[in-house]
């Protein structure tokens, strides 16, 4: 037969687990701060260059495209009253990745039809990794002003990378690149999927791969889907 706790142990217990949380929040802010804001430095007070972390983590994610090339970026900084006013251009190198989830593609996902020998592949929708702005490959800095503060020349800089960051995603998210990025991610889920079904004697099989934005206007009858593929896979065994 079950104990109940009494009362008293509960609360004890729960004060337990809030404290636990507590100290856990406060070591992760204190881990994140030192990684982020604190120094490192030799014994003798010397600034050095050094891995502060890295983690390495398992992907479900198959990259499909890349998009890459040089854009030109600007800021203005006015101080002093509007006395101080400097600006900066830059031109630099830029990537972003895309990506999509294969990991979110189950049994249900896929189907086959029979009538056309096509394996009928929803996948999710293709999606945009953070611009990578590799300011080390700068091919022009251009800094202007009567007089250029070390606070302003860092507010430039900082201004200039953001807005470079910002130009690059929202170049990469526009509706024809990401059309374009969604049309590499059917070949290399195709080649992708393709394999295996040529490894089972499917040769002559093709693979469609729907994205969501398609599959709201797709007409169920169109594909004459008879079985799912895996139930197509066990009775080809």
């Amino acid at each position: 037969m079950a104990t109940q706790l009494r009362p008293g142990v509960v609360r004890t217990l729960v004060a337990l687990l809030i404290g636990a949380a507590v100290t856990l929040g406060a070591v992760l802010v204190y881990q994140r701060y030192t990684e982020n804001y604190v120094v490192t430095q030799e014994e003798d007070g010397t600034a050095v260059t050094r891995l502060i972390t890295a983690r390495l983590s398992g992907a479900s994610s198959l990259k499909v495209a890349e998009l890459s090339g040089t854009l030109q970026s600007t800021a203005t900084d006015v101080r002093g009253y509007g006395m101080l006013k400097s600006n900066q251009v830059i031109k630099v190198p830029f990537s972003v990745d895309y990506f999509v989830d294969v990991s979110r593609i189950g049994s249900g996902d896929i189907q086959w039809s029979e009538a056309t020998r096509t394996l009928i592949v929803d996948a999710p929708d293709v999606t945009v990794a953070k611009a990578n702005v590799d300011e080390s490959q700068r091919t022009l800095v251009r800094t202007q002003g009567v007089f250029v503060t070390r606070a302003a020349g860092e507010n430039l800089a900082r201004r200039t990378s953001q807005a470079a960051q910002s130009k690059a995603g929202a170049e990469a998210r526009s509706p024809e690149r990401m059309a374009q990025a969604r049309e590499k991610a059917r070949a290399a889920l195709g080649r992708l999927l393709g394999a295996p079904l040529e490894s089972m004697g499917y040769g002559d099989a093709r693979v469609l791969v729907t994205f969501p934005n398609e599959r709201r206007s797709k007409d169920p009858e169109r594909w004459d889907v008879t079985a799912p593929i895996d139930e197509v896979l066990a009775n080809r065994r």
